[in-house]
């Protein structure tokens, strides 16, 4: 999820997760929709901040109540 970057820092912020491990592409891409999540983990696995055994937490969100989420064990 990173519709914007208030967004990310409003959720980091309330879940107590430090800014350092929130991933985020928006200032390369923009909000990239539905490809947000596939997009940000497929770099971010690239570049090795995601590694096997990391737990990650994903959420989505769009128009209206729309929403999802998981918890994944990477690799």
């Amino acid at each position: 999820m990173q519709a914007n970057q208030r967004i990310l820092d409003a959720v980091a912020s309330r879940l107590d997760i430090p800014t350092e491990q929130v991933i985020s592409n928006l200032a390369n891409y923009g909000n990239t929709s539905a490809a947000s999540i596939p997009l940000a983990l497929d770099e971010s696995v690239r570049s090795g901040k995601v590694k096997p055994g990391h737990t990650i937490a994903a959420a989505g969100f769009g128009a209206g109540l729309t929403w999802g989420s998981a918890i994944l064990r990477w690799g």
